[in-house]
């Protein structure tokens, strides 16, 4: 396999999170265009590093000895695949409704689990009361303690925890139940939504702390295709000022805040950049905008982060996939603020030759 990728597999990592982020800042262009991701599934990275290096797999289990070694694994993988950043997110618990379906994308995983669309496990004050908040002092921060101790020298840190605040406020009273109470009893949503808030901003502090911490960069989807997922004025009013206090705790801590959002969110990118002050923008998809478009619209302002289309990534030949990533580079690079990679994730529904095929490219093209 390695013949068929030869600028990955002969490439020499030299990770520059420094040089990454002045970049993105714009503050001084590299020469060539980073790379950066938002999720890599655990199966895509367990092929790359046991199919394709030859290194043994650790499943994440309760002692510290399969946890380092699942973790020394994961710094591979970032560092080997030409990342300057590594990015890494565990979680608050919070406890929601969900269902299984069948994954036929991969033998290794048979089920997704998938949100519960209509009930959630708050709907009044007497479920507020009973519900399991998580504590932040009994969350186990080693993971996070020990990438920040083992990181190869010049690679970075970039965290969060998975889920942003509109993500877990809908996931506690389910999409359907937020909508109707936002009208009903807006006294819950937004008793709900500080409560959320303060638990996470408390984790947050503590990630904060980490001195090999590049960026801080959460994922929080609020729209779909056509639209924010709820109105304008609701994510304003109970979930925008999350963002804001953390993207100000960032700053403060001297790193940039990246966000990660899913959906159409035009409505909202004055709030994200005026108010909120993102540093970077990232989950593009083409039916939406391609990106090219929407650095048109706000590369000046913000950085631009990922691009490659997961529909494409997906279902498109190696030839099309290596087409697109030199018409981003030579398009979006020379603008500047821009790192590529994909619109989203690499899910585990992606063919591994497909994500080899896009980061081959990629160094082919930065040589």
């Amino acid at each position: 396999m390695s013949a068929d990728y030869p600028h990955l597999f002969n490439h020499v990592p030299r990770p520059d999170a420094a040089s990454l982020i002045e970049h993105l800042l714009g503050r001084r262009q590299r020469s060539t265009v980073p790379m950066i991701e938002f999720i890599v599934d655990e199966p895509v990275v367990k092929a790359v590093t046991t199919n394709l290096f030859n290194r043994s797999w650790v499943p994440f289990g309760k002692d510290r000895e399969s946890q380092t070694r699942y973790l020394d694994n994961l710094i591979f993988f970032w560092q080997r695949m030409g990342y300057d950043l590594m990015r890494y997110e565990n979680a608050l618990d919070f406890p929601g409704t969900s269902r299984m379906a069948q994954n036929t994308a991969t033998n290794e995983i048979q089920n997704r689990s998938w949100a519960e669309e209509s009930q959630g496990m708050i709907a009044s004050w007497e479920d507020f009361e009973r519900y399991p908040f998580p504590r932040v002092e009994d969350f186990d921060f080693f993971p996070f303690e020990y990438l920040n101790r083992h990181l190869p020298e010049g690679m970075g840190l970039a965290l969060a925890h998975g889920g942003g605040i509109f993500e877990r406020v809908s996931w506690i009273f389910s999409i359907e139940k937020l909508c109707f109470l936002l009208y009903d009893q807006p006294e819950l949503v937004n008793a709900v939504t500080q409560k959320v808030s303060d638990l996470q901003l408390a984790f947050y502090r503590h990630l904060l702390e980490l001195d090999r911490l590049t960026a801080i960069f959460p994922g929080d989807d609020m729209g779909f295709r056509t639209a924010t997922t709820i109105s304008p004025a609701a994510l304003r009013q109970y979930f925008l000022p999350f963002h804001t206090r953390l993207a100000e705790m960032s700053h403060a801590r001297g790193v940039p805040y990246f966000l990660h959002s899913c959906g159409n969110l035009l409505k909202i990118m004055p709030d994200l950049l005026d108010t909120v002050k993102i540093d970077g923008k990232h989950s593009y998809e083409d039916a939406i905008m391609p990106i090219e478009i929407f650095q048109e619209k706000f590369g000046s302002r913000t950085a631009v982060l990922g691009g490659m289309d997961i529909h494409l990534l997906a279902t498109a030949p190696e030839a099309d996939i290596r087409a697109r990533v030199r018409q981003l580079i030579a398009t979006c690079g020379p603008r500047g603020r821009f790192a590529i990679g994909s619109g989203n994730s690499i899910p585990d529904y992606v063919p591994l030759k497909n994500y080899l095929a896009m980061m081959d490219e990629i160094l082919a093209q930065n040589q």
